[in-house]
């Protein structure tokens, strides 16, 4: 095994530096990699959870502007913030299942008219989690992130708090939050109590 060496004083003799053995080199370089792949892995860890925090803020903010109009049932402001043919896609395939399931085949399922019928304000009702009574004012984004699940960067949904399904599914698309699916039967959005109308 060959040392490094150094110099011992002004004669220019060197002497040589002990080195490790082979094995406890090679223990110290496993214990550096394990520490750096812990590193990786803890960085890696808060910066998906900082994404899914920024995405879950973010989705709010547009989804309460959804709401709002559900529960004001303003049909414009409502048409504004959907993207009716994937809504129209979504319940087809749902009905499609449901049907099948009951041993029934519709060929191509429903039709636009059927599915249109169901894309309305009414269609959602919006109640308040810890009495099912409806809600009797617009949702905030606090009452609503909480009950965001979040898939991507670009797609989250509204969850139901007692069985984890996806309600609303939202994506982002050129900008802002567009609902592209719904649930096809039971649409009820359980509103959790909001957090900044809690006394102290």
């Amino acid at each position: 095994m060959v040392g490094w060496s150094i110099p011992t004083g002004g004669s220019g003799a060197t002497t040589a530096a002990p080195c490790l053995p082979d094995s406890d080199r090679a223990a110290m370089v496993v214990r550096m990699s394990q520490d750096g792949l812990r590193f990786a892995l803890l960085a890696l860890a808060l910066l998906l959870n900082g994404c899914g925090l920024d995405v879950r803020a973010d989705a709010a903010k547009g989804i309460v502007s959804f709401l709002d109009a559900v529960h004001r049932g303003d049909r414009p402001a409502f048409e504004a913030a959907l993207d009716r043919p994937a809504l129209r896609a979504d319940l087809r395939a749902q009905l499609v299942g449901l049907g099948r399931a009951r041993a029934l085949d519709v060929d191509g399922g429903p039709s636009e008219f059927a599915l249109d019928r169901m894309i309305t304000p009414r269609a959602i009702k919006l109640v308040e989690a810890h009495t099912g009574q409806a809600a009797s004012r617009s949702p905030t984004a606090a009452q609503i992130a909480p009950t965001l699940k979040v898939a991507d960067r670009r797609r989250v949904c509204v969850s139901d708090p007692g069985r984890g399904r996806c309600l609303l599914t939202f994506a982002k698309e050129k900008g802002a939050w567009r609902l592209v699916g719904m649930q096809a039967t039971d649409l009820k959005v359980q509103l959790p109590p909001d957090p900044k109308a809690r006394r102290p």
